[in-house]
């Protein structure tokens, strides 16, 4: 269960969020990919916590598996 991911749509257009603040799971999912340590993650936004970046890859992976289907209209 994902407690830290936020989705507000008057907070980065809806987009899922660390705790209702200003970064979103796809920024973090972004830093992680290009090569930053979580160590450094921290240090450039101090007010997050180390869960908050492994809630975040973990929602990521739970998305990315998800399945989306278009709705036919009759």
């Amino acid at each position: 269960m994902l407690k830290r991911i936020t989705f507000n749509p008057e907070v980065m257009g809806g987009k899922p969020c660390i705790r209702g603040l200003r970064v979103t799971v796809g920024t973090i999912v972004g830093l992680v990919a290009s090569g930053h340590t979580k160590q450094e993650i921290l240090a450039l936004y101090p007010y997050l916590e180390s869960e908050d970046i492994d809630e975040a890859l973990s929602y990521a992976a739970w998305r990315v598996e998800e399945i989306e289907l278009p709705v036919l209209s009759a």
